[in-house]
């Protein structure tokens, strides 16, 4: 989606072979002019705290309101506002779009016709709109331009759902229909998200346990940044937690940040080694599943679910509960001496406990997502 519109401008011909379209959003970019960098250094303070705060790590927030509850004229003023300023704001209008499916659909439904607006070939519109899944149960693109690109002479949309690659020749690609001869291939085939680059480590725990192994039927971590029988691995942004679903430097500043508190605690403490008690997994492990259960998500087969990968367990592999109360959950954890966590020193474990003092807010976080 990124690439397509820039190759176009310069090559003699694009196909663009389309496996399952998706909902791209304006992204909205524009030269910055010399008022934008004034008033983004003039709050950069209050800018940086709202993005630590709020649900997706951005310095705006879901809006207290549902999306059934104002008039459709309303709505569409509000989804056409957010599209017009770009970015994922579109996301955050209605507090119950990935709650609720006939809200979800107004989201849907919107952006579909933003597609018949840019697109001039129906046919072609209607191809590029999604309807196997809901509007953010797949990580939106952000795009400029993607959709007017179809209408350029020299760009050709092809199906491959329809018309399947055959195979690979040695001058361009054979579907079912026909081949197309080409100069270059460009795959943009998506990737083994969240656990394919840790597997590929070959991480080896307590007893010569292999994270690919333990992790047989899925992730298992306590916050997404430790599992049990690896003590201190810490995983930056590993699986059950914000992550792909938060504004990543946002989401890596906070773990660093709580890993590096975490080692000084150590060090001061005398101790050298940490790792999750089992309980302590079991329990955020449930809460993690809980939470995704109360969305749309695992409806749409996304690599947020692992479904792109064949024969990968099929789980939301990011955490959903919100960057600003994961944040309030691990800095409690801390607070209370890494409830959760054993700790040792000369390589073994030694004391530790899990009261389970955070799955107040565990199940606080349930609650909430229940009630709206």
């Amino acid at each position: 989606m990124q690439a397509i519109p820039e190759i176009a401008e310069q090559a003699a011909h694009v196909y663009v072979l389309q496996r399952t379209p998706n909902y791209d959003i304006a992204a909205g970019n524009r030269p910055m002019t010399a008022e934008d960098g004034q008033k983004i250094k003039t709050n950069y303070r209050e800018i940086w705290q709202a993005t630590r705060e709020t649900a997706f790590g951005f310095p705006y927030d879901v809006a207290d309101r549902a999306a059934l509850s104002v008039s459709e004229e309303e709505r569409q003023r509000i989804f056409a506002e957010a599209w017009e300023r770009g970015g994922f704001r579109l996301g955050t209008t209605f507090n119950d779009l990935l709650l609720d499916e006939k809200a979800n659909e107004t989201a849907s439904e919107f952006l579909r016709a933003r597609i018949r607006e840019r697109v001039h070939d129906p046919e072609i519109a209607e191809l590029l709109s999604p309807r196997d899944h809901p509007f953010f149960t797949k990580r939106p693109p952000l795009e400029n331009g993607y959709y007017e690109t179809f209408n350029r002479d020299n760009v050709t949309l092809l199906n491959v759902r329809k018309s399947p690659i055959q195979q690979i020749t040695p001058t361009g690609v054979r579907t079912t229909d026909a081949e197309y001869q080409v100069d270059s291939i460009v795959y943009a085939t998506g990737f083994d998200a969240m656990t394919g680059t840790l597997f590929k480590l070959g991480i080896r725990g307590r007893n010569g346990l292999g994270l690919r192994e333990k992790w047989a039927q899925g992730p298992r971590t306590y916050l997404g940044i430790a599992t049990h029988a690896f003590p201190n691995l810490f995983m930056i942004t590993g699986p059950q937690c914000p992550s792909v679903l938060s504004n990543m430097p946002v989401s890596i500043e906070q773990h660093v940040d709580w890993i590096t508190d975490c080692l000084r605690y150590l060090r001061e403490t005398g101790r050298d080694t940490i790792e999750p008690l089992p309980s302590a997994e079991d329990d955020w492990v449930e809460h993690h599943n809980e939470v995704t259960q109360l969305t749309l998500l695992p409806k749409a087969n996304s690599w947020w679910v692992g479904a792109n990968i064949p024969g990968k367990p099929r789980n939301l592999y990011p955490y959903v509960g919100g960057v600003g109360t994961y944040r309030q959950i691990c800095d409690e954890v801390a607070g209370r001496d890494y409830d959760g966590f054993t700790k040792g020193s000369g390589g073994s474990a030694s004391d530790g406990e899990f009261t389970g003092a955070a799955r107040a807010k565990f199940t606080d976080i349930a609650a909430a997502a229940a009630e709206s």
